[in-house]
C-alpha cells in the first residue's frame, strides 16, 4: 500500500510539473490531513485555542497552488519540504500577530525546525521508537498513511497521540491539557495505538 502511494505521489507531482492542474489538485489533496497534523502540533504549543489547522493549510494550498511555477525540485521529498516551509512561514504571521512578538529570522527557523521534527516523527512510524534499515530513509507516503488513518479516529484518540508523539508531552500534561486524569489518558493512549495500528497495518 504504502509503495502505490509513494507511487502515485510521484506521477502526480510529475504531471503537474508538466502543467496540469487536475493532477496538482489532487497532490494538494492527498498531502490536506499531513500538513493540518503538523500546523496541529505546532499551534498546540504556541497558540492553543487562537487558530484552526484547517485553516492555516487552506492558506499554505492556495499560496502553493499560486507559486507552484516556482517549485524547482524534482522529488516528492523536495515537494514537501516546500510545502512545509510555506506552512512555517504563515505560521510566523500568525505567531506575530496574536503574540505580538517582533518577526525574525529565528521564529521562522524555529517553526521550520519544529514542522520538520514532527514530520519525522510521522514519516518513521509515529509510535516507533526503534526502526530497520530499510525503514531509515525518510518516508512521506508513511506520514501520509499515518496523518489519513489519524484522521479517522475518534477526537480523545487522536489528540492523545499528537499530545504524546508530536507535541511530546509527558503524560501528566497529557492529562492536564486534556482535563482528565493521568490513569484515564494512559488508557485512551493505549487504545489508540491499538486502533492505529490495526488501521494501518505493521508497517508502523
Amino acid at each position: 500500500m504504502a509503495s502505490s502511494l509513494q507511487s502515485d505521489l510521484g506521477r502526480l507531482l510529475r504531471l503537474a510539473q508538466a502543467g496540469d492542474h487536475t493532477a496538482l489538485g489532487q497532490l494538494l489533496e492527498a498531502y490536506r490531513n499531513y500538513l493540518a497534523l503538523l500546523a496541529r502540533s505546532q499551534i498546540g504549543q504556541r497558540l492553543q485555542g487562537k487558530v484552526d489547522a484547517s485553516d492555516l493549510v487552506q492558506e499554505t494550498y492556495l499560496e502553493a497552488h499560486r507559486d507552484f511555477a516556482g517549485f524547482r525540485g524534482r522529488t516528492e521529498a523536495e515537494f514537501v519540504r516546500w510545502l512545509r516551509s510555506i506552512l512555517a512561514s504563515n505560521l510566523a504571521n500568525l505567531v506575530e500577530r496574536y503574540t505580538a512578538q517582533r518577526r525574525d529570522v529565528r521564529l521562522e527557523q524555529q517553526l521550520v525546525a519544529g514542522l520538520d521534527k514532527s514530520s519525522e516523527v510521522l514519516d518513521h512510524g509515529l509510535v516507533a521508537r526503534q526502526s530497520s534499515p530499510s525503514h531509515q530513509a525518510v518516508r512521506h507516503d508513511q506520514g501520509v498513511q499515518l496523518a489519513n488513518a489519524l484522521e479517522q479516529l475518534p477526537e480523545d484518540y487522536r489528540q492523545v497521540l499528537i499530545l504524546r508523539h508530536l507535541e511530546e508531552l509527558s503524560f501528566p500534561d497529557v492529562a492536564r491539557r486534556m482535563q482528565r486524569s493521568l490513569d484515564s489518558v494512559k488508557n485512551i493512549w493505549a487504545r489508540a495505538l491499538a486502533r492505529l495500528r490495526r488501521s494501518i497495518g505493521e508497517s508502523l
